[in-house]
């Protein structure tokens, strides 16, 4: 007995010894850092989430109005919601983004299944691809360069291979139209693209509703799969209607389609991982069976989603007064952050006679603003805020210490993806980030 409990316990402390490991990950590290740190006028200005004027989560109106009415309700209970989630939610939320008159939600051609956030929208629009669309050659998913970093290992997670497509220009930080638009023509019949449906993630470089008839028609011609990716349906611009104006466009066309859906950032939800993933279908019968799979592949990873989330937007977007008062909670957010942008841009050009061409901080759109540009002496300049008031640059040598444990003396903290773009290309670099810092 002695020697088989020695075994056991050697075999089991060197079970796992070959198990490399991971990186952290590098907004969540940064996170963490910023918590830790005890400097009063610190900025974050990793993860993608809204402030308020004084630098605190904001938690809109008309969720605490939301809450407070299914604390009241003697009916509620904590059971299981059904495998693809809440209905009441799942039909208000597709009707939310393909548009209550459109004809795939009319027809009954829509499939909606509630998901863990616009993450796990994501994760199960890539796994159902994976396992049953028709691929021309190996399972290929192209991604805009760049994209959202965890784009890469939800498809790679599940055998599909990530390929870039141009999309931003450093050259006028805009977006690259002419390459976005030769790329799909090139592509193999019946690719997969994915698509930013507003706000683009890292740019805020959208196209024009011209251009998305152009992308439209182009995809119409070879015959690909629109895989949008929703995360900020009114939080760019203000307007729910504008803001999923894309998708609607491609639906109303014809084209094929699946939509992943956040509501992380328009409904100020972030931990409560409220998402759906949308699919439609050419007619019902073969929404049915898309149903049917994606239940299949719902219960085996996560069983059924959480309820309060859902039942939070449910009770907003079926009820008329809550669903106009959520509407001007997102103005309120989305305004904001535009008339920020406009500060920032007349402080720049104004007062403080910036060399440079501007214009990209009011043309972007959304939380983030990103530049790539050459500003001899100052070769690179990347920006993103979640909000921003006061402009002020760093810099770094070649040998500094990678800058996700260190800051500098105001307290503000580099990404990893932000320093691992420039790091060791020349001998100093100068990084000008703005942010708003609280009075």
């Amino acid at each position: 007995m002695s020697f088989l409990s020695n075994g056991s316990s050697r075999v089991s402390a060197e079970m796992w010894q070959q198990v490399p490991l991971a990186p952290p990950d590098s907004i969540f590290k940064l996170t963490a850092a910023y918590k830790a740190d005890t400097y009063p006028r610190k900025v974050n200005l990793g993860v993608g989430a809204y402030r308020d004027d004084d630098n605190k989560p904001w938690v809109l109106p008309v969720i605490k109005k939301a809450t407070e009415i299914l604390l009241n309700d003697p009916n509620l209970d904590h059971e299981y919601l059904p495998i693809t989630g809440l209905p009441e939610f799942t039909s208000a939320a597709a009707k939310l983004i393909l548009g209550s008159e459109s004809a795939s939600v009319q027809e009954g051609r829509a499939v909606s299944v509630q998901t863990i956030s616009g993450t796990g929208a994501n994760h199960l629009g890539a796994l159902f691809l994976s396992k049953f669309y028709k691929w021309n050659g190996q399972p290929i998913i192209y991604l805009s360069n760049p994209t959202w970093a965890n784009h890469h290992a939800i498809f790679k997670n599940v055998g599909i291979t990530p390929v870039d497509y141009p999309y931003y220009d450093p050259k006028t930080i805009g977006l690259d139209f002419t390459g976005f638009l030769q790329s799909i023509r090139d592509a193999v019949p019946g690719s997969v693209f994915l698509l930013h449906a507003c706000a683009h993630n890292p740019t805020g470089v959208d196209p024009t509703p011209e251009q998305w008839e152009e992308v439209a028609t182009a995809f119409l011609e070879k015959g690909h799969y629109a895989f949008f990716d929703c995360a900020y349906q009114g939080f760019a611009s203000g307007d729910l209607d504008r803001d999923a104006s894309a998708v609607r466009y491609f639906e109303q066309r014809g084209v094929p389609l699946l939509v992943c859906q956040s509501f992380a950032k328009n409904a100020g939800l972030y931990g409560e991982r409220v998402g759906a993933l949308h699919v439609v279908g050419s007619n019902q019968e073969e929404a049915n069976r898309v149903r049917s799979q994606l239940s299949v592949l719902q219960r085996s990873e996560i069983s059924n989603p959480p309820s309060h989330g859902a039942r939070l937007i449910a009770l907003i977007l079926n009820n008329p007064d809550l669903f106009e008062e959520w509407k001007r909670d997102i103005k309120t957010m989305a305004y904001r952050i535009i008339d920020m942008r406009e500060k920032l841009r007349d402080i720049l050009v104004n007062e403080l006679k910036t060399p440079g061409n501007w214009d990209h901080i009011t043309s972007q759109i959304g939380m983030f603003r990103f530049v790539h540009r050459c500003f001899p002496p100052r070769p690179f300049v990347f920006e993103r805020e979640e909000s921003m008031l006061i402009f002020f640059t760093l810099q770094f040598h070649r040998n500094q210490p990678d800058p996700i444990s260190s800051h500098d003396r105001k307290g503000t903290y580099l990404s990893y993806r932000q320093w691992s773009n420039f790091h060791g290309r020349i001998k100093l670099e100068e990084f000008a980030l703005c942010c708003r810092l609280p009075r």
